[in-house]
């Protein structure tokens, strides 16, 4: 990849936590000639002042040549959305539990910033979800999931394919899941993994009162309806992670596959494979 001269920066919401990474970019960014950007809440965040190589105050240009997000999963997926469709890569830094679109792990900084400022990068190409209803239109990265509200009675959830109903089921909640979200909510559901590169998405149970609901990977071309199929319980509308609205009684949304839309950055030879290996197979105790 051509080396960025311009960059936006995002980082979570504990900034002590992170204050000697933002440090050691400032440095690698001086040291390659580029220029970094911050918006107002990150340079309150970090208490930046103008000086030479940084924008403080900034909007986030849709035209920076690659942004930088420091923190978890949220930090990575709001980034990857700020700049969906864009083509521009996001450099990901795990400061997060799994991180599993992370570039880099958080003592690899210095050798992952100066790979970054040197183009020594690869860019993948995620796939999202596009999800809508009455009200308005929304884009996920990872999933969207539907939730039966605390205190009230099970959701009663029923799906179509098109103009095909599949299913009634009384569960908990669903999760509509991109391959990249495959290994998240979806696979806590236990619903499958969906290898990056593949076209489609998955559809999986929150807790179902049932013996037959399953798993169902929908086709990249097809559209799924979820109905609140429930007397009068609202259920949640969340988006990747994020609450969004409600579900009223007999109401719907629709979710279509969207191909590249976000850019992640990504370490040459790294592959799903070894990122599901390295993120999950070292969470298991060994016996």
């Amino acid at each position: 990849m051509i080396a960025p001269r311009t960059a936006t920066v995002l980082t979570h919401r504990r900034p002590a936590e992170i204050a000697p990474a933002v440090a050691e970019l400032l440095e690698a960014a001086t040291r390659a000639g580029v220029v970094l950007r911050f918006d107002p809440e990150e340079t309150r965040k970090h208490r930046l002042a103008p000086r030479e190589g940084i924008e403080v105050d900034a909007q986030l240009l849709k035209e920076a040549d690659m942004c930088f997000a420091l923190g978890g999963d949220g930090t990575i997926l709001s980034a990857l959305r700020e700049y969906a469709g864009t083509g521009v890569p996001v450099f990901a830094v795990n400061f997060g539990e799994i991180g599993f679109l992370a570039t880099v792990e958080r003592d690899q900084v210095g050798s992952g910033f100066a790979r970054a400022f040197e183009g020594d990068f690869e860019v993948l190409a995620l796939p999202g979800l596009r999800v809508s209803d009455e009200r308005g239109l929304w884009l996920a990265i990872n999933d969207v999931s539907i939730h039966r509200q605390p205190g009230n009675r099970v959701a009663h959830l029923a799906y179509a394919v098109g103009p095909d109903e599949i299913g009634r089921v009384r569960c908990d909640g669903l999760v509509v899941a991109t391959p990249a979200g495959s290994t998240g909510y979806n696979l806590a559901n236990g619903g499958p993994v969906m290898a990056w590169g593949v076209a489609g998405f998955v559809v999986s149970f929150i807790a179902p009162h049932s013996l037959t609901a399953r798993a169902l990977v929908v086709a990249p071309g097809d559209a799924l309806i979820v109905h609140n199929a429930s007397r009068e319980e609202p259920v949640d509308v969340v988006i990747d992670g994020r609450p969004v609205g409600v579900l009223a009684s007999a109401e719907h949304i629709t979710v279509s596959f969207l191909g590249d839309l976000g850019t992640l950055a990504q370490i040459p030879g790294t592959t799903f494979y070894h990122r599901l290996r390295e993120k999950f197979g070292r969470l298991v105790s060994p016996l």
